[in-house]
């Protein structure tokens, strides 16, 4: 294979290549109904331009056919008043214009199908026509279709969904930290006073109960024993008034 040869083929592959990028289907469509209906006119024209042909060759057979009659009658009229060479030349005329009637008959009759061809060929051009009209009307409606849900899907392409997802994962990862730190300040909160009179309660129960169950074994009656005195050292008045409290309690204890 020559060079000119393969460079024509890459040309020519280039060139198909960007017409087919470059064809745009509503457009192509549009084109294509716009021709054929061009090409209507002039069957159209071509179907006007043969029927007129038709007639006038009607017209001339009718002539020429009317003429030869015309021409039978004299020769007739010549031979019953016996005059036999004009109703001779009579003859002659009649024959000549009924030779020419038969060959127009037959170009009349070729004409004819020809006409009858033609007016077929435009009912099938029309409905071709009306049919393709409304195949472009559909298929533009599917082409417009299609373009929309490609521009979603490119807009959807475009959208930054790992960065998206991971906002989301960086956000769920805090929001849980934050209910870490809020249960640990509720841990640490619960530590205080409340927490302690919580715990002793729930002890001296448990040592009632226990101190119970001994008293049922050893077939005594139970008793508290007796909180131990507070040391002694040096208290302010608050201490005293809180010591007096303490006493009191004790006293209720052992009663």
């Amino acid at each position: 294979m020559g060079l000119f040869d393969r460079l024509s083929r890459v040309v020519r592959a280039n060139v198909n290549d960007l017409v087919s990028k470059a064809e745009d289907p509503e457009k192509v469509l549009e084109q294509a109904v716009i021709d054929m209906q061009e090409d209507l006119v002039q069957l159209r024209q071509a179907v006007a331009r043969a029927i007129a042909t038709q007639k006038r060759t009607e017209q001339q057979y009718n002539k020429n056919q009317s003429e030869a009659n015309t021409w039978q009658q004299r020769a007739q009229l010549a031979l019953s008043k016996g005059d036999e060479n004009l109703a001779r030349e009579a003859l002659v005329r009649k024959k000549s214009f009924a030779d020419t009637a038969a060959t127009l008959k037959a170009q009349l009759d070729q004409q004819s199908k020809n006409v009858s061809t033609l007016k077929r060929s435009l009912i099938a051009l029309e409905s071709k026509i009306s049919e393709a009209k409304t195949k472009k009307d559909m298929l533009r409606a599917r082409a417009n279709a299609a373009k929309a849900q490609k521009q979603l899907q490119d807009s959807v392409n475009n959208l930054s969904t790992n960065s998206a997802m991971g906002a989301f994962e960086r956000m769920e990862d805090k929001v849980m930290q934050l209910e870490a730190e809020s249960e640990s300040a509720a841990e640490l909160g619960g530590s205080g006073i409340e927490q302690q009179f919580a715990q002793l309660e729930a002890s001296s129960g448990v040592d009632d109960e226990l101190a119970a169950m001994k008293a049922q074994l050893s077939g005594a009656s139970p008793k508290q024993e007796a909180l131990p005195a507070a040391e002694e050292s040096d208290t302010s008045p608050n201490d005293s008034v809180i010591d007096a409290e303490l006493d009191e309690l004790r006293s209720q204890l052992d009663r």
